[in-house]
């Protein structure tokens, strides 16, 4: 089942989070991101699942020296990173917490945002609510997530398509169509919701998809869980390796306002 093509060490999680954010795919929504969070000189902003601290130096330019930037994450290593990153970036501080009981106080912050998280935690919900209740009135928060029910992989034998995106679905994401849910949640949370963007990135390269998809890990992962048999999986992974590659999922960007100032 093996391929040089493919990657087949799970890679690092914080390396991970660095690669894609290094591509021109994830420059360019995270720039999207920035804009339609709209920080301004003096705010504070909350960067809630922050990871390794990839968009804290960003944030912390947009508020200015005026301003303040709280990235917030569970993972203690992805904390120290983070911390070790921004050490120079004055008006920056990174806490260790669980985002679904964030440690500030109500009306608390002007801006927030989550890139990728809501997809894995347990309750997002919960933690829209807790963003609700410590962003300021007139406060906005920039949501980013993927649709991983659209993911779409051309192959010949479209079954096969279909049975690795429901394993990624099914298995593989805890909160696999989150992005489309976003907005009804930030609603029901007590959120207006004046924009959804839709993003969405076709990979004609292979190499490039599977730096984001992790193609042979997740296939091996699907023969595991029986989605695919072991003969299946490679007449999928020999195609893709081989034949004109072609993978589309929706990403989307939603903004939402948290009342009147």
């Amino acid at each position: 089942m093996t391929s040089s093509v493919f990657e087949t060490a799970v890679p690092d999680p914080i390396a991970y989070l660095d690669q894609v954010a290094a591509t021109d795919l994830g420059r360019s929504y995270k720039q999207r991101m920035l804009d339609e969070l709209d920080v301004r000189p003096g705010q504070t902003v909350l960067d809630l699942g922050c990871g390794p601290g990839t968009d804290l130096a960003a944030l912390a330019r947009a508020a200015t020296a005026a301003g303040s930037v709280i990235g917030v994450d569970h993972d203690r290593a992805a904390v120290e990173t983070a911390r070790e990153r921004t050490a120079g970036e004055s008006g920056v501080t990174v806490r260790q917490a669980d985002i679904h009981d964030l440690p500030l106080p109500d009306g608390s912050a002007d801006r927030a945002r989550t890139d990728r998280v809501l997809q894995h935690v347990a309750d997002p919900a919960r933690v829209l609510g807790e963003i609700h209740r410590v962003l300021r009135p007139g406060g906005r928060l920039v949501l980013g997530e993927p649709d991983w029910d659209t993911l779409a992989v051309d192959h010949p034998d479209a079954g096969l398509s279909r049975a690795f995106t429901r394993y990624v679905t099914e298995r593989a994401v805890r909160n696999a169509a989150i992005g489309r849910q976003l907005p009804r949640l930030a609603v029901e949370a007590g959120f207006a919701v004046p924009s959804v963007i839709p993003i969405t990135p076709v990979f004609r390269d292979v190499r490039a998809a599977d730096a984001i998809l992790g193609l042979e890990r997740t296939t091996r992962r699907a023969v595991a869980a029986g989605y695919f048999t072991e003969g299946e999986a490679r007449q999928w992974l020999d195609h893709l390796a081989t034949g004109p590659f072609l993978a589309a999922v929706t990403f989307y960007c939603v903004v939402a306002e948290s009342g009147s100032a």
